[in-house]
């Protein structure tokens, strides 16, 4: 539980007593929303509850000062005020989750110094349940676990905030109206519903990684928050080798994120970067988790993917890239996933493995092998991938119009122009 000492607390007064609330905001939001939704079975009334309470410390704390445990000072004001609510317009068996938050606050008293237990897992499995459409699970996780607004989210997502704002209402409305639980699966359910908490948090983490340097405030910070969540739930779940491998994952990811661009902003593939400007300490983590992971024996996608970014990761020892051990990676994930991403990615890496304009060729075989579709047909990586292979292959032209059309697919400015000079260099060769 977060608190405060003496020697910790803000100066007193308007400012100090915001930077304390904003303090616990950032660590404990989540925790406090998932302690009283757990109790009440209704996360917008606990929000409500959570958002009076801070409202309440901001006139409180500068006149009273500001409490050695803010935290617990929160969840007292937070609990009667929810149990205020309840009151009002409850009654019958819709009143024992009031009853229950009534029983803790006489056990616990005013102020109490009571550990205040972490629900913030359950939360997030029931932002994740099957009932919830997979679409808001991860902007749910935003605004319930983190404390994220409509706004703000739905700037991450490209979504009208007004649209975004009633999909998080009616998930919410959804999770009381069902009843959906507040807990952790039992054994047998525990891999799916995991399953979909983890690919909640790598959404997350995408939508992040998208602005490796932060300059679009619709993403800034989310690759850190995701990263945050990532934490929260292989603390919480050790044993889960997913949760150990989607940490894995974004920790090797993240640990490239100052190379990807040069000091000018531009964008510098993976095979151009400097190892030397990967984050070490990150990809040692991200190595301790992986093969804390392995010896669980239970393989899974994220561990798969984090052994392809391990695999990228150790050219920093060895000066060189080992493309067979990456081919047979993605092989393991495609039989796994049958992603059409995963054989875009296996294809360059073949192309890379054999190596020369053969090896180009036949990653090109490759690629020409997936089913054309809707989807693949408007996804920028295809023809990135596409264009480069065939410009390795000899095929100048087909892939002056692959950069073409990756060019018009692509949103970062950084990247459009890396698409337009290596299109120009075509060209100039073709001249």
């Amino acid at each position: 539980m977060s608190s405060f000492s003496p020697a910790d607390a803000p100066a007193e007064g308007p400012g100090g007593a915001r930077k304390a609330a904003e303090a616990v905001a950032r660590a404990s939001y989540g925790k406090l929303v998932a302690f009283l939704a757990a109790r009440s079975r209704d996360v917008v009334a606990a929000e409500d509850a959570l958002s009076e309470a801070f409202a309440a410390a901001l006139a409180d704390w500068p006149v009273h000062g500001i409490p050695r445990t803010p935290e617990a000072w929160l969840l007292t004001v937070a609990r009667r005020r929810l149990i205020d609510a309840a009151r009002r317009r409850r009654s019958g068996e819709e009143a024992v989750p009031t009853l229950l938050l009534l029983a803790d606050e006489l056990e616990d008293g005013p102020g109490s110094e009571t550990a205040i237990p972490d629900e913030r897992l359950r939360l997030m499995f029931a932002c994740a349940h099957p009932a919830i459409d997979a679409g808001v699970r991860a902007p749910l996780m935003l605004q319930t676990v983190l404390g994220f607004d409509a706004a703000t989210i739905a700037s991450a997502f490209l979504v009208a905030p007004s649209a975004m704002g009633q999909r998080l209402v009616r998930a919410k409305s959804r999770i009381r109206q069902a009843g959906i639980p507040f807990s952790v699966p039992d054994h047998e359910e525990l891999p799916e519903r995991l399953r979909a908490v983890l690919d909640a948090i790598y959404t997350i983490y995408t939508e992040g990684w998208s602005d490796p340097a932060g300059v679009q405030s619709r993403s800034r910070g989310l690759a850190e928050e995701a990263i945050w969540l990532g934490r929260l739930v292989a603390s919480l779940l050790p044993q889960e080798p997913e949760a150990l491998g989607l940490l894995a994952l974004m920790l090797h990811a993240e640990a490239r994120r100052d190379a990807r661009r040069d000091a000018q902003g531009g964008f510098v593939p993976l095979d151009a970067q400097d190892p030397a400007r990967w984050d070490a300490a990150l990809i040692g983590e991200a190595e301790a988790l992986l093969l804390a992971a392995s010896r669980l024996d239970a393989p899974g996608r994220f561990q798969l993917e984090a052994a392809v970014q391990s695999a990228h990761a150790a050219r920093r020892l060895t000066g060189a890239t080992d493309w067979a051990a990456i081919v047979s990676l993605y092989d393991a994930l495609l039989t796994l996933t049958g992603s059409t991403v995963v054989a875009i990615n296996r294809a360059v890496a073949l192309a890379s493995c054999l190596g020369g304009a053969q090896g180009a060729a036949t990653g090109v075989q490759a690629l020409d092998a997936l089913v054309p579709d809707a989807q693949l047909v408007a996804y920028q990586p295809y023809w990135a991938a596409r264009a480069a292979l065939l410009a390795r292959a000899g095929d100048r032209a087909a892939a002056a119009e692959a950069y073409r059309r990756a060019i018009g697919l692509e949103t970062d400015l950084a990247v459009r122009h890396f698409l337009q000079g290596e299109l120009e260099r075509i060209d100039a060769s073709a001249g």
